[in-house]
C-alpha cells in the first residue's frame, strides 16, 4: 500500500489516504471518506496517529485499497491523482534520526573533503527537524548566500510500532514501510560546523531542506530492503545509482543501537545515510552544486520518485 498525506484541490486541510497506481492513472482513496462510508466515527486523521493505531487499522485500510475497484461506493470516493497536492507523509514525528556515514563510497568522499577523519565504530546520527521538511513536487528556496547546495537521496524507514531494547533480528517487524528523503545539504555551512565542532547541522535543517515522500510504501510491497537501487538525477542527468546492500549499518543494527535506552515510537523515522556520488565528492563539484531552476529526482528505482524544484530566495 502507498500511504500519503495530501491536500485536495481548493482545500487547506491535510488528509491521509492511499495512492493507488493504475494503468489509467493514479487514484487517491481518502481514508476519512472510507471511514465515514463504513460508519467508523473515530478514524486517525494524521499519519502518525494512523501508524500508532496498530495492525487492525492498517489491515482495514489495506482491505479498502484491495477492494475499491469491486466496491462502487468506495470507487466513487476516489480522487484523480492530479486533484491533490502532496505533503510530507509524516510531518510531526517525535524523532527523525538521520544515520550518517553509512555507505563506504560516501565515507571516502567525506574523507577527501575533510568532512570526516575516520570510520565510526557504531551508528551515528543527527536530528532532522520537522520544520525543514518539504513535500513531493515542492519548490525548495535556496537562501541568499548559499552556493554549495548538495543532493543526498536516502532510504528512510518508518516505524510502525514502539521499540525499546529491540533485537536486530526482529527489526523489520517494527517497520511500517519505507520512503525517500533528499537530505539537502549546504556544504559551506557544514564544513564550518565540522571545523567548529558543532553537531547541530544548520546546513541540513534550513526550512525546505528536507524533501520527504512522496509516500510510505508498506513493506509487503518490497521484496528486499537491502537490495534497492537509490538514484538521483538532476535535470534528467543521472548523478548516482547505488544499491542499499552497500550500507554499513543495516536497519537491524540501527534500531537495536538507538532503542537501547530511548523508546522509538510509531511514526518515528530513520534515514539511513547518503550513498556515494554526491556533488561534494567529485572533482567538478562547483559545476554540480544545485542552482535555481534545477529539478532533482531522488528515487528508489522502480518503486517511487521524489521530485523537488530549486528556486532562489527573492
Amino acid at each position: 500500500m502507498r500511504l500519503i498525506t495530501f491536500i485536495r484541490a481548493a482545500s487547506v486541510s491535510a488528509e491521509i489516504g492511499a495512492r493507488i497506481p493504475l494503468d489509467s492513472g493514479d487514484r487517491i482513496l481518502p481514508f476519512s471518506d472510507a471511514a465515514k462510508l463504513n460508519d467508523i466515527a473515530h478514524f486517525p486523521a494524521d499519519m502518525k496517529s494512523f501508524l500508532g493505531a496498530g495492525d487492525v487499522t492498517m489491515k482495514l485500510a489495506k482491505t479498502w485499497v484491495a477492494n475499491f475497484q469491486s466496491n462502487p461506493a468506495l470507487l466513487n470516493l476516489t480522487l484523480d491523482g492530479d486533484a491533490i497536492s502532496y505533503l510530507p507523509p509524516i510531518s510531526n514525528a517525535d524523532k527523525f534520526l538521520c544515520v550518517g556515514k553509512n555507505y563506504r563510497s560516501h565515507l571516502e568522499e567525506l574523507k577527501r573533503t575533510n568532512l570526516i577523519k575516520e570510520m565510526p565504530e557504531e551508528p551515528t546520527c543527527f536530528v532532522k527537524l520537522n520544520s525543514c521538511l518539504s513535500a513531493h513536487n515542492a519548490q525548495v528556496i535556496r537562501p541568499k548566500g548559499i552556493t554549495h547546495l548538495d543532493y543526498e537521496p536516502e532510504l528512510v524507514f518508518v516505524m510502525g510500532k514502539r521499540a525499546l531494547k529491540a533485537k536486530g533480528e526482529d527489526a523489520l517487524s517494527y517497520i511500517a514501510g519505507i520512503t525517500i528523503l533528499n537530505d539537502l545539504t549546504c556544504r559551506d555551512l557544514q564544513l564550518r560546523e565540522v571545523k567548529s565542532g558543532s553537531r547541530f547541522w544548520t546546513g541540513k535543517n534550513i526550512p525546505g531542506f528536507g524533501p520527504l515522500g512522496p509516500e510510505i510504501i508498506t513493506l509487503d510491497e518490497i521484496s528486499n530492503v537491502y537490495d534497492l537501487w537509490m538514484t538521483c538525477a538532476v535535470n534528467g542527468e543521472m548523478r548516482m545509482r547505488v544499491n542499499t546492500s552497500e550500507q554499513i549499518w543495516k536497519i537491524a543494527d540501527i534500531l537495536e543501537h538507538f532503542s537501547r535506552y530511548i523508546p522509538i515510537e510509531a511514526g518515528d523515522l530513520f534515514s539511513t545515510g547518503a550513498p556515494g556520488g554526491v556533488a561534494v565528492g567529485k572533482p567538478n563539484a562547483e559545476e554540480l552544486y544545485l542552482k535555481p531552476g534545477d529539478v532533482i529526482e531522488c528515487s528508489i528505482e522502480g518503486v517511487a520518485t521524489l521530485r523537488s524544484y530549486i528556486v532562489d530566495e527573492v
